[in-house]
Parts: C-alpha cells; sequence; structure tokens
C-alpha cells in the first residue's frame, strides 16, 4: 500500500475512533460527556488548573471553557478555590461528587478498554500503546 493510501486509511480510523470517543459517555450509561471527562481530568491531573488553563490546554475560547466550568459547579463536580498563588484568579478542584464521576467512568472506560483488546497478545497492545504515545508526541503544543 503507497504512503498516501495508508495516511487515508490511518485519517479513516482516526475519525472512527474519534466518533467513538464522543459517542462512548452515553452508550456506556454515563453522565458526563468526552469533554466534560476531558476538563475533569485534567482538573484532577495537575493542582492548581485555572479556567484559562484549560482554554490553552484544549485551545478553546474562554467563554467556551466558562460555560462548560459552570455547568460542572452547578452539577456539584468542581469548586472554584482562591489561588493560594495569590492574585485575582481561582483554581478548580474536583468535589467529592466530581471525584466519584471520574472514578466511575475511568472504571467503565479502563473495562472497556479490556474488553476490545482482550484478544489481543502482549506484543500487540505494547506496539499500540507506542504508536499512540509516537503520534500524540508529535502534536505540537
Amino acid at each position: 500500500m503507497a504512503r498516501a493510501e495508508l495516511a487515508e486509511a490511518v485519517q479513516r480510523e482516526l475519525t472512527v475512533f474519534a466518533r467513538r470517543v464522543r459517542r462512548q459517555p452515553q452508550r456506556l450509561g454515563q453522565e458526563v460527556s468526552f469533554v466534560a471527562w476531558s476538563m475533569l481530568s485534567s482538573i484532577d491531573g495537575e493542582a492548581g488548573t485555572r479556567a484559562v488553563d484549560l482554554a490553552g490546554r484544549y485551545r478553546l475560547d474562554k467563554s467556551t471553557v466558562s460555560r462548560q466550568v459552570g455547568d460542572l459547579e452547578r452539577r456539584g463536580l468542581v469548586e472554584r478555590a482562591t489561588d493560594p498563588a495569590g492574585g485575582r484568579g481561582q483554581v478548580l478542584r474536583l468535589t467529592a461528587a466530581g471525584r466519584r464521576l471520574l472514578d466511575e467512568a475511568a472504571a467503565t472506560q479502563r473495562t472497556e478498554l479490556a474488553r476490545r483488546v482482550a484478544a489481543w497478545d502482549d506484543d500487540e497492545l505494547a506496539a499500540f500503546a507506542a504508536a499512540l504515545q509516537r503520534y500524540n508526541a508529535a502534536e505540537p503544543d
């Protein structure tokens, strides 16, 4: 297969993957969208995360992130706190409900992934992980 055909095949599969990822929370009965789950994961993964940090990380407009964070706050999943570094900024942190939801969603997603790759041997899974890591490392920040 020529390089251009391989690139097209990869693009097709990435599109299927992206659609599946966006659809997965609803399909698995989770009450959080992929965007919300991503934001919860980022808030959890980096102490001191502010809404502006999320906007930069996901290359979104600040108003878009503000709406998303507002929704997470209304749902009781995140709360704002005074930035311990000072200034007027506020940091985001998970509430107990946000922690539970994130943990449940992660467990469900791990189970789904394990089901999908159950027939793969360790070498195939390692090769897939390495290819994804290499692909994602090529993405400019």
